[in-house]
């Protein structure tokens, strides 16, 4: 009985605990907020990081430093994606803290949902993110589903495009000018 209390206490717990971030992107393409709902109960060590990451102000002056239209924009390296440096190496880097393990579920990648980006290594998320333009099923199962676009879907629509099959952003790319978690 204690533990079938503990685990409704639990689950309360985490409805009253949910969070968003709120990021205002600014640039040549988007200007404007963005609101992610952060799936807590679905991805909790991956929300937590990102909301760790907007409440440190890491995430501040980040560019998108991937953007493949039709698919997805990709930002988040808090290591080499700072605006106004060398952003040569974007997509590269990530935190200080350490990589996460996998938190897959059943979501599928529909227009408006937020992944972590990782390398081939499922285990090796860390603070970088993408918002999906369009569905991108073949995504299911394989990358950590982390939240998704409650507000400023416009916004995500016209950010910066890049160019090739992977995306790079050529000349001054936009970026996530503040990002700040909210509960």
């Amino acid at each position: 009985m204690r533990n079938v209390i503990g685990a409704i206490l639990l689950s309360f717990a985490s409805i009253c605990q949910a969070s968003e971030i709120e990021i205002q992107v600014s640039g040549e393409g988007a200007n404007g907020t963005i609101v992610i709902d952060l799936l807590e109960d679905v991805a909790p060590q991956h929300a937590d990081r990102i909301s760790t990451l907007a409440a440190s102000g890491a995430y501040d002056n980040v560019v998108f430093h991937r953007v493949i239209d039709g698919f997805m924009a990709q930002t988040g390296d808090v290591e080499f994606g700072k605006a106004g440096g060398n952003t040569a190496m974007a997509g590269r880097g990530g935190s200080t803290l350490p990589d996460l393990p996998a938190e897959f579920s059943d979501i599928p990648y529909d227009r408006g949902i937020v992944g972590m980006a990782r390398s081939r290594n499922p285990n090796s998320a860390n603070s970088q993110f993408f918002i999906m333009f369009e569905e991108g099923y073949f995504l299911n199962g394989q990358y950590t589903v982390v939240g998704r676009v409650i507000e400023g879907m416009d916004v995500v629509d016209q950010i910066k495009r890049g160019r090739g099959a992977n995306g790079a952003v050529l000349g001054t790319p936009d970026k996530m000018t503040k990002v700040t978690s909210r509960p």
